[in-house]
């Protein structure tokens, strides 16, 4: 359905996106996980015609994009990361304009917008100025405003930044309530636990370039057997990563100061080690956690850092 081919990005000296090559399957939720800076918010702009790629090719049908770009854009919803919201209109105000926008008139514009304001929730609310709205509310009509002419593709980039915990839970049930009506949905985001429930297929991407991409499960096999501890307590960079390097049968990942990420490699026999060491050493450490192989271990593995950075 949607194909990108060798997609690059520069602003100078930076590789903002450094020739990425993925496709989008009808019907799925297809993740780009990566953390701040990663690339995600430059590929989306790129997928949605706001900026021309330095090189590479986005293919819908296999119509190019930038070759027949109204044709392709009537049929892709935009969710960018900043709302793009008339605080002094209200929801229905905001939803009629924007289907406007997409061509929709009289009583096909009003169904539409009476079917997307009960899709994210905010029937009750509709004629209230969205300056009275919460932080979680914007959120929800900003979804809206990429939903409204019911697009085949729908774009997604980080719609739950800065939101509580239960509005970020409305806006995932809105997100899985769309997909299950065969809306194609691109989620970008950098909250592991999001594309872990979401994504049917995920690309983990840092620095421009996409590092691995499968299912959860595939991703979950290229990040091996190995369990990563984190210690966390007072104590220099340098001192914790001596103390480490002197264990067999365990690698380090990453090291700060006040903290340092191992991967033990699985057998049970590299953390037994790895904790006698570490015990044994008098490093004033104040948090020991031990997780399971996972995506975030996998993105440990490929870039040393953690999805957090």
């Amino acid at each position: 359905m949607f194909q990108v081919e060798n997609l690059s990005k520069r602003y100078g000296e930076i590789h903002a996106v450094d020739g990425i090559s993925f496709q989008v399957r009808a019907g799925e939720v297809y993740g780009l996980l990566g953390p701040n800076g990663a690339g995600k918010t430059t590929t989306l702009s790129m997928l949605s015609g706001v900026l021309k790629p330095d090189n590479g090719r986005i293919l819908f049908d296999d119509i190019d994009l930038h070759a027949e770009p109204v044709k392709v854009k009537q049929q892709l919803g935009v969710v960018p990361q900043e709302t793009a919201l008339y605080e002094d209109l209200s929801a229905r105000e905001n939803l009629k304009f924007w289907g406007g926008l997409y061509g929709l008139r009289g009583s096909e514009l009003d169904q539409a917008i009476n079917k997307t304001l009960d899709r994210v929730g905010l029937t009750a609310r509709a004629k209230d100025a969205v300056k009275k709205y919460s932080g979680g509310m914007k959120r929800r009509l900003n979804l809206a405003l990429g939903l409204i002419h019911e697009p085949r593709l729908v774009l997604l980039d980080e719609p739950t930044v800065g939101i509580d915990p239960q509005a970020r839970v409305n806006i995932l049930d809105v997100v899985r309530d769309v997909a299950k009506s065969g809306t194609t949905v691109l989620y970008t985001t950098h909250y592991l636990e999001e594309a872990e429930s979401l994504c049917d297929r995920i690309a983990i991407m840092d620095h421009g370039r996409i590092l691995a991409e499968g299912s959860l499960d595939e991703l979950k096999k290229q990040a091996g057997e190995e369990e990563t501890v984190t210690i966390e307590g007072n104590f220099e960079a340098e001192l914790v990563r001596a103390k480490i390097e002197a264990v067999s049968s365990v690698r380090l990942l990453s090291a700060e100061q006040g903290r340092a990420v191992i991967s033990t490699g699985g057998s049970g026999e590299g953390a037994v080690k790895l904790l006698e060491s570490l015990f044994g050493a008098d490093l004033p450490m104040h948090g020991i956690s031990i997780r399971p192989p996972s995506l975030n271990s996998l993105f440990l593995n490929l870039t040393g850092r953690e999805l957090r950075d």
